[in-house]
């Protein structure tokens, strides 16, 4: 249960490092990206299709870009990350009272 969380929590980081690569060195390539991260080419060409289906990014001919959506995603996005983390945060069982084996 929790390994499925944690398998999208490691997927959600690597699209937002691409989505910041992006935004930092547009126009950029997926050869780049791959270089850069270290993440393998298949795994950076599937989250600029995330990011493209999202309407974050968008090709060019010279590589990602950014599209007019971006900086509106941004800009709420920590504030998303600390409702979740809130939310993660309250399914704490550590302070249940003790379990009888």
């Amino acid at each position: 249960m929790i390994d499925r969380l944690e398998k999208e929590v490691d997927m959600l980081e690597r699209h937002l490092k691409v989505l910041r690569m992006v935004i930092e060195n547009e126009p950029i390539g997926i050869v780049k990206m791959s270089n850069e991260t270290g993440y393998p080419h298949h795994k950076v060409r599937y989250s600029l299709r995330v990011l493209e289906e999202e309407n974050l990014i968008e090709p060019s001919s010279q590589g990602a870009i950014t599209t007019e959506r971006t900086a509106e995603f941004v800009e709420d996005l920590d504030g998303k990350l600390d409702e979740i983390t809130d939310k993660i945060g309250g399914m704490r069982i550590e302070d249940a009272p003790e379990l009888e084996g």
